[in-house]
């Protein structure tokens, strides 16, 4: 068993976080919304307050964690082309000093294509600089069941 955090715990993330507890997975999830943690708490999941525009909430979360699940391909507001630019780079230099083992990029989803991808390269680049294990799931989330089976894929990979 190892323990799963999925930074952006939304529906795709409380149903990745079920799939994983069925798999006899510990899973912690975030949201920056207090009112959503009953929902991550349904779906079997530690459920925290963390916002990935503060990395410092994000990494207070990290004890015991083996994977990271990045869910940002759907993310809006100001900031998210920063969640997958600048934060998301933080990220990865920051989790080489933790006991994390990897880490999963959804490089999908109504994000802009080029935000995407410029996501996708930091987290090859990170895996390739500092040998840290990465997965980059491509899958489009419209496709519930395919994306679900290729996030699940990519952390079994990972761990």
């Amino acid at each position: 068993m190892a323990r799963v955090l999925i930074v952006g715990c939304g529906c795709r993330g409380r149903s990745l976080a079920a799939a994983l507890r069925e798999e006899g997975h510990a899973v912690r999830g975030t949201t920056r919304a207090p009112e959503r943690l009953a929902g991550i708490e349904a779906a079997g999941a530690e459920a925290v307050v963390a916002d990935p525009d503060r990395l410092g909430t994000v990494m207070g979360q990290l004890a015991g964690v083996a994977a990271v699940c990045w869910l940002m391909g759907s993310a809006t507001g100001p900031t998210a082309a920063d969640l997958h630019g600048p934060r998301l780079e933080t990220l990865l230099e920051r989790l080489v000093d933790t006991p994390v083992r990897g880490i999963v990029y959804e490089a999908a989803g109504s994000v802009e294509p080029a935000l995407l991808a410029t996501g996708a390269a930091a987290v090859r680049a990170a895996a390739e600089r500092w040998r840290l294990p990465a997965e980059v799931v491509e899958t489009d989330p419209s496709d519930h069941a395919e994306w679900l089976d290729a996030m699940r894929a990519a952390v079994e990979r990972l761990l």
